[in-house]
């Protein structure tokens, strides 16, 4: 066991773990231990291996989030144990790793215990897994960079600082949280005394509000009295001058309207005599005008007699010129009837010839109905070829049924094929001989059991090979669907010997002993070029098939037979001759169950049902021959008996003809000689109806004369009429006149009349005033003597005059005042005296002394930590001709969670200090900052390790060169803890020191196993192996 106090990982053995190691031991140095080797060896693996059997958890590392993932796959478990340095004895910490459940299992030196007590035990050696200032694995370097300055400054408080110092930040943190609570709860308790101050304010406020309306109230009340006083007063004069002033008038009006009566007497009298004469004038018009419209009736009707008698003339001549005209036309018709009837022949001589077109006729109907017969018969026999025809065809469907299936198959499987098949079809006239479809398609089974040898004999690729018959077809072909369409498709030519008829080499009835039943070729139906590129590439017409009884002596057939291939009932045979030791060799593998020709057609009855259809085809195109030619026959009967069933309607028509003429010639005589008895004296009834007309104007005449008299007196009295009238109106506008002033007189009598009333109506008044003057003066406190005080004057003059407004504003102020309830004035200004000082005062300072302490404590060893950490940070800049400073940093010294560890750097001369940030600076320079940082932490630091995994991989070789002088030369002194440095290559000619480890990882199916690792005899047979070269 190593005795140095300053080594902690002295031993660590891996199990099982990751995808690196089946078992591994590491032995660290006490320094610095560079761990070099290739990427992929498993350098990581020894990183994940410490993280982990320390009791770290999967997230530290940044790869896989549960810790079964750590297990080398294929394995149910692995195992991790770390030996740490500690007196008196040694810790040895065990963790096995189960993948079923994702748990663990720990081990405290060989014994079981729990993780709880593993993390106290790692706790009390300091060892911080989880802080990036002490662990840095490979997947979490980038993240160092990222940390904010508050995560910083507690990483390195937690590596560097004295144990106590994260302890004293993290109470000053809980101290400034506490009081911003006190300080939310004081500026809250402030606020809701200010709102009570307020309210209490507001309360004495409103108290004082009250009180000026209700001596406002108070005040109008006693002013109301005087002014209600003052209004009877004012009523009581009034009525008083109006009593004085009614009594003139009364007697005014007495004295005026005794002649007035007697004038209004007279004008009624005159009124009514005119009245009268008016009414009798009226009546006198209006008999004169109905005189006047009987006598301008009777000339009206006088006026229509006289056109109805000329109407009834107008009437007779048109009836007389219509039988003139009816007259001419009969003339002209029985002239041109018996101009035809002379044209027309002798109707004896046309039977003959109807006789003789109805024996045609007879002749006619025989022959078509023969030809109906026969049409008959056609289309039976054609009705029963279209049923044999769906028959046939429908079977044909069912054939091409089977067949879409086979194609459906070919389209699930090969798609290309399949579109390659389509596009064939559409161009079928680009090939000069004959192009077959796939040939699994093409090869129909005859039974369907027999498809799994079929398919097992011949490849996939020729199963959906397109076979033509011509070398040129198919270079065309292929080069439009491989080249142009891009589609992967076979295709072969069928040999130009055909091989289809090719004989086997032994006939089948000669190897029925051998229960062979069949060749191949005899199994299947496929086109000619198909069969015969089957013969020659597969010889299928020298493959036996046979059954169990085949398999169960199947030596002897393959010794006697000399069969290249056999198929037994699931089996298949491949027979060859060794080429170097002449033996037969023979292999056998189990059939494919069949995919593609399991749907079989039966090849001769869809050639018989194809023939069958084109003799049903034949035979409609003879029967529809046949049948078009009946019907042009028919067609043309009917033309001739239409022919002469015209004839014969003509023959007859000329027969009636003549006898119909005769007829109507007589008929229209007679009519005629009626028409000759109806004529009318037109110049008769000229003569009459001008007599009549003359009698009737000249009593038309006399009826006017006296008509005109009649408007003559009707106009006379009218005018009379009017001339009254006016009178009457003069007359009654003179006594409206009278009756007006009459009533105007008696109105303003009747009202002087209650002159009586006004003098008790002023006794009531002169009263009321005397009783309102002692209330008005009750009101102010006055005695009936004394004079109203000035200050009741002043205030008086400044409110309303009027009862109407004294009463409104009354009563505007006393509901004002009752809007102010629950106010008392001694406690209003109690709570409001008594409020008012908690509000000015503050609540005091809660910062405690407590604090103020831990302060000093924590921030003083911080800045001075800082400083060192600065000042080794900046040295490691210098050395390497840049410049960088680490600095506390704070935006406000009471904001203890805001304090932060500020890294600013220079990397070239031309520029300032930059913050360390994940995009400001590059990769490499982020490196160099995060590693130069580690070493400013590695004098200073209580943790017992460190480890820095793949760091320099960044970096440039100036700077990587630089930055590993300064690991060794730091981590190699006596101070400083262990270091655990890990990278996949080194520069050359590195500085070394004597007290660094380096360890070498390698690995490979040929490495030796641990326990048979010899370094000596390694380091002997080197020795010797140079001595050979010498």
């Amino acid at each position: 066991m190593l005795k140095n106090a300053r080594i902690l990982v002295t031993k660590s053995e891996l199990h099982n773990f990751i995808l690196t190691y089946d078992n591994c031991e590491v032995s660290p140095g006490p320094h610095l231990n560079m761990i070099v080797g290739a990427n992929g060896t498993g350098k990581s693996s020894i990183v994940c291996a410490i993280c982990l059997g320390l009791a770290g958890k999967p997230s530290f590392i940044g790869r896989a989030d549960k810790v079964g993932l750590y297990v080398k796959r294929g394995c149910s478990k692995g195992l991790v144990e770390i030996e740490l340095f500690k007196t008196p004895k040694n810790l040895i910490i065990t963790r096995e790793i189960h993948v079923a459940n994702n748990a663990s299992v720990w081990f405290v030196n060989k014994k079981p215990s729990t993780l709880k007590i593993v993390e106290e035990q790692i706790a009390a050696l300091n060892i911080q897994v989880g802080n990036l200032c002490q662990f840095l694995p490979q997947d979490r370097v980038g993240e160092f960079a990222k940390l904010s300055k508050t995560e910083l400054l507690e990483a390195t408080e937690k590596s560097v600082g004295p144990p106590e110092m994260y302890q004293f930040h993290c109470e000053l943190k809980n101290f400034r949280e506490r009081e911003r609570e006190l300080e939310v709860k004081k500026t809250n308790f402030l606020e809701k005394m200010k709102q009570r101050n307020e309210r209490y304010k507001q309360d004495v406020e409103r108290y004082y509000e009250r009180k000026r309306h209700l001596d406002l109230i108070e005040m109008l009340e006693r002013k109301r009295p005087w002014v209600e006083y003052e209004n009877v007063r004012q009523e009581h004069e009034e009525v008083k001058q109006n009593r004085d002033h009614a009594k003139e008038e009364l007697k005014k009006l007495q004295q005026t309207q005794s002649p007035m009566t007697q004038q209004i007497q007279e004008v009624e009298k005159q009124w009514r005599n005119l009245d009268i004469k008016i009414k009798e004038k009226t009546a006198e018009i209006k008999d004169t005008s109905q005189r006047c419209k009987q006598k301008q009736d009777a000339v009206e009707k006088k006026d229509k007699q006289i056109e109805e008698i000329q109407q009834a003339l107008r009437i007779k001549n048109d009836e007389e010129m219509d039988r003139q005209k009816r007259m001419h036309n009969a003339r002209k018709m029985i002239e041109d009837w018996q101009n035809e009837l002379n044209s027309t022949g002798n109707s004896e001589n046309l039977q003959p010839q109807i006789d003789s077109i109805n024996n045609e006729l007879r002749q006619l109907q025989e022959e078509k109905a023969n030809i109906d017969g026969e049409m008959s018969d056609l289309r039976r026999e054609r009705e029963n070829l279209e049923r044999e025809k769906k028959r046939v065809t429908d079977r044909i469907v069912q054939f091409n049924n089977m067949m879409n299936l086979k194609e459906d198959k070919l389209r699930g499987r090969y798609r290309d094929t399949h579109n390659a098949l389509l596009w064939l079809r559409e161009n079928k006239d680009r090939f000069k001989r004959s192009v077959c479809e796939p040939m699994m398609l093409q090869i129909n089974m005859k039974d369907n059991r027999h498809a799994k040898y079929v398919e097992n004999h011949i490849s996939a690729n020729d199963m959906r090979a397109f076979v033509f018959e011509s070398q040129e077809d198919m270079e065309i072909f292929l080069r439009e669907v491989r080249d142009h369409q891009k589609l992967k498709v076979n295709a072969v030519c069928a040999p130009i010997v055909s091989c289809a008829e090719n004989r086997p080499s032994r006939s089948v009835e000669e190897l029925h002993q051998y229960g062979v039943f069949s060749y191949l070729r005899e199994l299947f139906d496929a086109p000619h070029p198909v069969m015969s590129y089957l013969c020659s590439q597969y010889r299928v017409h020298d493959v036996p098939v046979g059954t169990e009884k085949t398999r169960s002596m199947i030596e002897r057939v393959i010794q006697e037979t000399k069969f290249k291939q056999i198929y037994t009932a699931e089996e298949r045979y491949s027979v060859r001759v060794s080429a170097y030791t002449n033996q037969t060799i023979s292999s056998n593998t189990s059939l494919r169950p069949a995919q593609f020709l399991t749907v079989t057609v039966d090849a001769d009855e869809r050639r018989q049902l194809e023939n069958q259809l084109k003799d049903i085809n034949r035979l409609f195109q003879l029967r529809d021959t046949q049948l078009h030619t009946l019907y042009e026959r028919q067609k043309g009967l009917e033309r001739k008996d239409n022919e002469l069933r015209q004839q014969k309607k003509e023959r007859l028509e000329r027969k009636n003809k003549r006898k119909q003429l005769e007829s109507k010639i007589s008929m229209k005589h007679d009519s005629l000689k009626q028409m000759e008895q109806d004529a009318i004296n037109l110049e008769e009834e000229s003569q009459q109806t001008n007599a009549r007309i003359k009698e009737i104007n000249v009593q038309k005449a006399k009826l006017v004369t006296e008509l005109m008299q009649l408007i003559k007196n009707c106009i006379t009295l009218n005018i009379l009429k009017v001339d009254l009238v006016l009178q009457s109106t003069t007359v009654n506008s003179k006594k409206n006149r009278l009756e007006s002033d009459y009533k105007a007189a008696t109105v303003q009598l009747r009202a002087l009349e209650v002159i009586s009333d006004l003098g008790g109506k002023k006794r009531v008044l002169l009263e009321k005033c005397k009783g309102l003057m002692r209330k008005a003066r009750h009101a102010c406190n006055l005695s009936p003597d004394q004079e109203i005080p000035k200050d009741f004057q002043t205030a008086f003059q400044d409110l309303p005059s009027t009862l109407d407004e004294i009463d409104a504003l009354l009563n505007e102020e006393k509901s004002r005042a009752s809007c102010f309830t629950g106010l008392n004035a001694s406690v209003c200004f109690l709570q409001y005296c008594t409020c008012f000082p908690l509000c000015t005062r503050t609540l005091g300072n809660n910062k405690l002394d407590s604090r103020n302490n831990v302060k000093e404590r924590w921030l003083t060893p911080l800045k001075q930590l800082v400083e060192q950490i600065n000042e080794k940070f900046s040295n490691f800049f210098s050395s390497m001709q840049c410049a960088g400073e680490v600095d506390l940093h704070t935006e406000n010294e009471e904001e203890y969670d805001k304090y932060g560890i500020r890294i600013r750097v220079k990397f070239r001369s031309n520029t300032q200090l930059h913050e360390l940030t994940p995009h400001h600076q590059s990769g490499g320079e982020r490196s160099v900052s995060t590693m130069l940082y580690l070493m400013a932490l590695q004098e200073l630091n209580r943790c017992p390790f460190r480890v820095v995994d793949e760091i320099n991989q960044g970096m440039d070789p100036v700077n990587e060169r630089r930055v590993f002088e300064m690991v060794v030369k730091t981590a190699c002194k006596e101070s400083t803890s262990q270091y655990f440095f890990i990278t996949p290559k080194l520069l050359q000619n590195l500085t070394y020191a004597e007290k660094m480890t380096v360890l070498f990882v390698y690995n490979g199916p040929f490495m030796l196993e641990p326990t048979k690792w010899n370094l000596k005899a390694f380091r002997r047979r080197r020795r010797q192996f140079e001595q050979m070269d010498q």
